[in-house]
Formats: structure tokens, sequence, C-alpha cells
């Protein structure tokens, strides 16, 4: 998207956007400064000497990832989240595994998934009734209790600062009864977040229905 600011005596200032992939600066209609693929150039008697750009435009663009059916395996990875993100959603759609571990949101950098240091907890309510609560310091959890179990719903992880991370979870669960399943946590990562990983808990249990996908946002 190219986006165009115009400042103008007579105009003000004045945002245009089109498809050609570029951002201008305009004065009084002329173009003054233009950022490319190609490079930065200028026009007239412009002087880029002390200008400093840093930092990624991503902001406020909602990605999503490809959604990988949750019918086998132990894990689903989800890689090459870029740099600029501050909030990532794990949706659900009826969700499965063979056993009755929970599940596991990790999070990971280039050097590889981090499986410890995390604060996190989920339990179950519904039908006048309330499950115990399961912690986890492994990964951000989700409570599961028996292989009946079918979950819906999403995971919001969000930025805090740094490499700080929290989480919480609002998802519906039927296990011939219906509950409502919910959760929060945070980890600390050693470095930039690149990826997650959706586990069982135990590490053996397999994943036997459904879907997964990720949103990510600047």
């Amino acid at each position: 998207m190219a986006v165009t600011l115009n400042a103008s005596t007579t105009t003000g200032l004045v945002q245009s956007a089109d498809t050609s992939g570029t951002v201008e600066i305009q004065s009084n209609g002329t173009t003054r400064l233009t950022v490319a693929s190609g490079g930065v150039t200028t026009t007239g008697n412009t002087s880029i000497a002390n200008l400093t750009a840093t930092g990624t435009f991503g902001g406020g663009v909602i990605t999503s990832g490809t959604a990988v059916a949750s019918t086998s395996g132990t894990s689903i990875d989800f890689t090459s989240i870029p740099s600029w993100v501050k909030r990532i959603t794990v949706m659900f759609d009826g969700v499965s595994t063979s056993g009755s571990s929970s599940i596991l949101v990790q999070l990971g950098t280039s050097s590889g998934i981090e499986s410890s240091g995390y604060i996190s907890y989920s339990n179950q309510t519904g039908n006048s009734i309330s499950s115990a609560g399961v912690t986890s310091t492994a990964g951000l959890i989700i409570s599961l209790t028996n292989n009946a179990n079918i979950i819906y719903g999403n995971m919001t992880i969000t930025k805090l600062t740094g490499n700080q991370y929290t989480e919480g979870v609002n998802m519906g669960l039927n296990a011939g009864a219906n509950f409502a399943l919910q959760g929060g946590g945070s980890k600390t990562l050693g470095d930039v977040l690149d990826r997650i990983r959706i586990t069982s808990g135990n590490g053996t249990d397999t994943f036997d229905a459904g879907s997964i996908n990720i949103l990510y946002e600047g």
C-alpha cells in the first residue's frame, strides 16, 4: 500500500493510499520523498541526511496462518512469526486428544521451543460443577480431564513488554455435559518470539480430532 502525506499551505495534511507499495511525503502537491522497495529517493532540495527510520510496518495488520488438522501427532508447530507481532490468537475448532492429559501451548525463539518457566492455570466450570484447577510450568495450559473432551475457542497471547507475554483462555468444552473453560498465565522468553507449539501435556497423547490455526497482529 502507498501512503501519501501532503503538507500544503492550502490543503493542510492529506493522507491517501493506493496499491503501488510505496510511502510518499509531499509538499504543496510535489512529492519530496519516496520510500519504496528499491530504496529512498528525494526530489528538489529535500535532504535526508538526518532522517532515521526504525521499526517494521506491521501494526494493525491481522495475518492468518494456515489451519492444521489436529487429527494425528503429539504436537503442532507454527513458525516464522514476525518479530513485530504483539498479539497471537490460537484458535481451536473441535480439538481433542487420545488421552486425559491437558493441552499445552509453548512459546519459542530462534533457539527452539521453551518448555519451562511458565506460570499457567486453567479450570472448567458448568452445570453447577467446577473442576479442580490445573497448573503448569511447562507451557500455557488448557484443562482437559478425559479423552471425551472436545474444545472450541481461543487462547490469546499478548506481548506485555520486551519478551514477556501474558495469555488468557476463553473456550467451550463438550464432554457429554457442556462446560466453560478458562485460564491465564505468563511467560518471559530468552529472546524474540518467532514460533509456538501446541502439544499434549504428557507428550504422548495424540491429537485425534479438529483443527488449529493462529492469527497474529502488531
